[in-house]
């Protein structure tokens, strides 16, 4: 391929995205817009790039924060893992380096929760060290112009990939690169609808000359969908109700929710009523059936069961809460979504 880097590098001057994390070289800021920007669209992500830059200036403010706080600045990003990982390494980072963040790209890939995607984009950004970057953008954009069959998540697709990514890094300027090659996959070799006819890879594209180009890449691999049914017991009590903490090895770890029995399908409010009314002496009064909630590999499906009570609680982990401070809690979106959109019928 004649001057691949030079194309890419020159199409982004001309149309690189303005990005405050651009703007920076501190590497703590660059980690945080790595991590939050994982499975998450640019434009999703700006707002909690500034959130948490402004509420955790520094890594020592992120690693003196609680978890809770931590989680409940995170509500609505989803994959929660990331946050918590993101917090677990701004302690590494305070014990082990003095709170300065790693240079190495050893270091940087010991820190949870980061790959190794994630540490050839920090280190280089950073530092400029000569690390490919390989995220699903630059796998597309290299399937494509080289043709490549090889699936991306095999285990030879990922070698062969991770070689050719490495060898196509120009010398002394693999942050600007590394950057330019994100943005063009992103933006010129989409997905879908990508604009071949204006891309200044077109005549070097052999899955373009070939009429192939929504072929590729190629992935082996699809991991099933699972259904599952959420039934939320929400039991009122002089204007507050009962949240438990999610503390299993599940999705939504240390997030709040409120009780919940789930169950192999979907239930009607009177295949309930014995089961609570054993337990909490009340019957309910209304449920309200919401509209599934897609997670990757995973479709909730989630009944929202109010009850009046005279129970008082605690018992097994639950926290009573005033209506109000429900918000104060770090809430799955599901949760929260139910409680923007029907969070007057409270």
């Amino acid at each position: 391929m004649i001057d691949f880097h030079r194309l890419i590098i020159d199409w982004y001057r001309l149309n690189a995205r303005s990005l405050p994390w651009r703007e920076t070289k501190n590497p703590y800021y660059i980690w945080l817009s790595e991590v939050i920007l994982q499975q998450t669209k640019v434009d999703q992500g700006l707002k909690y790039y500034l959130k948490f830059t402004n509420n955790y200036p520094r890594v020592l403010d992120l690693a003196l924060a609680s978890e809770e706080d931590v989680l409940n600045d995170w509500q609505g990003l989803g994959y929660y893992s990331r946050a918590r990982n993101l917090h677990a390494s701004a302690k590494m980072i305070m014990n082990d380096y003095g709170g300065v963040f790693p240079r190495e790209y050893k270091d940087v890939i010991s820190l949870k929760g980061v790959g190794d995607y994630s540490a050839a984009a920090i280190t280089s950004f950073a530092y400029g060290s000569p690390y490919a970057v390989l995220d699903g953008n630059v796998f597309r954009v290299l399937s494509r112009v080289f043709d490549i069959e090889l699936a991306i998540d095999s285990t030879e697709g990922k070698k062969m990939f991770k070689e050719l990514s490495q060898s196509l890094l120009p010398e002394n300027n693999s942050a600007e690169y590394n950057q330019a090659i994100m943005d063009f996959g992103a933006m010129q070799c989409k997905p879908k609808n990508p604009d071949c006819f204006s891309c200044v890879l077109q005549d070097n594209c052999l899955s373009f000359s070939k009429g192939i180009v929504g072929e590729r890449p190629v992935k082996s691999k699809k991991a099933k969908t699972r259904n599952r049914y959420f039934n939320y017991l929400l039991l009122k009590n002089e204007g507050s109700l009962f949240l438990k903490k999610r503390i299993g090895k599940d999705i939504w770890q240390h997030l709040y929710e409120f009780p919940m029995i789930e169950t192999r399908k979907m239930l009607s409010i009177d295949d309930l009523k014995s089961e609570v009314f054993s337990k909490f002496s009340c019957l309910p009064n209304k449920m309200i059936s919401f509209k599934k909630h897609v997670l990757s590999h995973q479709h909730i499906y989630a009944n929202f069961i109010f009850f009046d009570t005279d129970y008082t609680g605690p018992i097994d982990g639950w926290v009573k809460v005033e209506v109000s401070d429900l918000q104060n809690y770090p809430l799955p979106r599901l949760i929260d979504r139910f409680l923007i959109e029907d969070g007057l019928r409270l």
